[in-house]
């Protein structure tokens, strides 16, 4: 998953709020494939060759992602489109997000994206599904409506809750962590590539 997916997983899998007035330690962001699993402790070789430990907390969150086709796409599909304005009133969708049934409303409506000048975000449901190959969706939200085209080969992902048994050696992952004083690193939240699948983020 990119950028797009990982926010949503944040928003829905965070539960716990914080005091503005609070001040974390700073975050880190690493993406590779586990080496091994022993308790609370990841082993992961980074996309770069170099190696990291990272300890599994009691809250850390944990997301399987997995692709999905053009043709998953339907009316009544609750979406999340990260986009670029096309300069006529519509979209074109750079990811697409299809949220499981659990985490329909969440993000719901229309937004700029931190994408560039021209970027969108639009979370809502598909309400009409137009063409074959170049298609075109109609996402309503409480509000208003917005047309996203989906050219092809745009990544297309959804994702579902899961938990320590997803992690397993040769599981490809992206791990938003806690970065301590010491340099240790406690994850935060981890999406997981289900069957091989290479989550981006």
């Amino acid at each position: 998953m990119k950028k797009l997916a990982w926010l949503v997983l944040a928003g829905l899998l965070l539960a716990t709020p914080v005091a503005a007035q609070t001040q974390r330690p700073p975050t880190a962001k690493l993406a590779g494939v586990v080496a091994a699993v022993s308790g609370n402790e990841l082993d992961v070789t980074a996309t770069d060759g170099s190696k990291a430990v990272v300890m599994l907390g009691d809250k850390t969150r944990i997301a399987l992602s997995s692709p999905m086709q053009m043709e998953d796409i339907k009316p009544g599909s609750f979406i999340g489109a990260g986009a670029m304005a096309d300069g006529k009133g519509g979209n074109t969708a750079v990811e697409i997000t299809v949220f499981p049934e659990s985490a329909r409303g969440l993000g719901e409506g229309f937004h700029k994206w931190d994408q560039g000048p021209n970027s969108t975000m639009t979370n809502g449901t598909v309400a009409e599904v137009l063409g074959t190959d170049h298609r075109t969706v109609t996402v309503t939200y409480k509000g208003g409506q917005q047309a996203v085209t989906i050219p092809p080969g745009t990544p297309i992902t959804t994702f579902a809750n899961a938990d320590k048994t997803a992690l397993v050696a040769g599981a490809h992952v992206v791990v938003r962590a806690l970065k301590g004083s010491d340099g240790k690193l406690t994850a935060v939240y981890l999406t997981v590539g289900k069957d091989g699948f290479v989550p981006q983020g």
